[in-house]
């Protein structure tokens, strides 16, 4: 009888480890390869597509999964629509009427769970891969996504308002708000990094071209055409000289003081801890290239859902 219960200990311990195991397990680039070895090669078709019909898709796409990992982790919250019981992310203020892409998501979605014959990938990894392959269809790296990520059952807009950077951030803002989510300064140089693809609006950067002084005057000038002091909020501006193509514009503007928002322009701004850093990128590309794939990664692995928590949404836009 001792022998009994020692060996129904014995496999009530295993199978409880395994569930624990299960529940936290961490992500892996072979995720989908036997429950979905389409998957991949069908966002990175869908995705592709839409750059091509629109070059700023590939932008938002990015953005994106950016704000969704900065709110609570990578769990695609920043997807779901306002409901009774959802307040929705896309209200934040950094997200209304700025984000974009999410009738991609929904296609990208659609075309996913056919290949797969059921709903297996999450839209948290929908989003992953999706910014990966938006950087990747307009000249910028590539990199090995982790998967495995589960879905969020909730959002919150004033988490969305608390965590997502702002444009007119100091250095010290930003590099504590990085940090306060487990990346360094030198991700926070890098990350910012995407802004070079894709557009900003008026609103975003009209203090720093009236207000500002660590900017180039005839380019402050140039965007108050577009961004006048009193009305035009919506009207869009590139975040940098090639704004469809990823490439290390972005950090040359930093250093000729032509960076588009205040937040930018604080990544160089004459003797902060970060300056070199945004130098060296400037004339190195490959150098860009590498850190940016490794911080994408890094920071894609935030608080991820894995296991038992979450789900696998039907609909990217609400809980099943």
């Amino acid at each position: 009888m001792a022998s009994y219960k020692h060996f129904s200990f014995f496999i009530y311990a295993f199978a409880f480890a395994t569930v624990e195991s299960t529940a936290f397990s961490s992500l892996s680039t072979n995720y989908y390869d036997y429950s979905c070895p389409n998957a991949l090669s069908t966002i990175r078709s869908v995705v592709e597509a839409a750059v091509q019909r629109e070059q700023r898709m590939g932008a938002s796409l990015l953005r994106l999964h950016f704000h969704d990992c900065f709110v609570n982790g990578c769990d695609g919250s920043i997807l779901l629509d306002p409901s009774p019981t959802i307040d929705s992310e896309k209200n934040a203020f950094a997200n209304v009427q700025s984000l974009r892409g999410f009738e991609v998501v929904d296609e990208i979605k659609q075309a996913v769970d056919q290949a797969c014959g059921k709903p297996v990938v999450s839209c948290a990894d929908i989003l992953a891969v999706a910014a990966r392959d938006s950087v990747v269809a307009l000249g910028g790296p590539t990199w090995k996504v982790k998967l495995g990520r589960r879905d969020s059952t909730t959002a919150s807009r004033v988490a969305a308002n608390a965590n997502i950077p702002a444009p007119f951030f100091s250095l010290s803002e930003l590099i504590t708000n990085f940090k306060k989510h487990g990346l360094d300064e030198k991700d926070l140089v890098v990350l910012s990094g995407g802004h070079t693809i894709g557009y900003a609006r008026c609103i975003n950067f009209k203090a720093h071209i009236y207000n500002d002084s660590n900017i180039d005057p005839n380019f402050a000038q140039y965007l108050k055409y577009i961004c006048p002091i009193n009305g035009g909020d919506q009207n869009l501006a590139p975040l940098d000289s090639t704004a469809a193509t990823f490439d290390v514009s972005y950090y040359s503007n930093l250093v000729n003081k032509i960076g588009l928002l205040h937040s930018d322009q604080e990544l160089f701004n004459g003797g902060g801890s970060t300056d070199a850093l945004v130098e060296r990128y400037s004339y190195n590309s490959k150098a860009f290239y590498q850190d940016f794939a490794k911080s994408m990664i890094k920071m894609g692995n935030i608080k991820p859902l894995t296991g038992s928590k979450g789900q696998i949404r039907f609909n990217c836009r609400k809980v099943n």
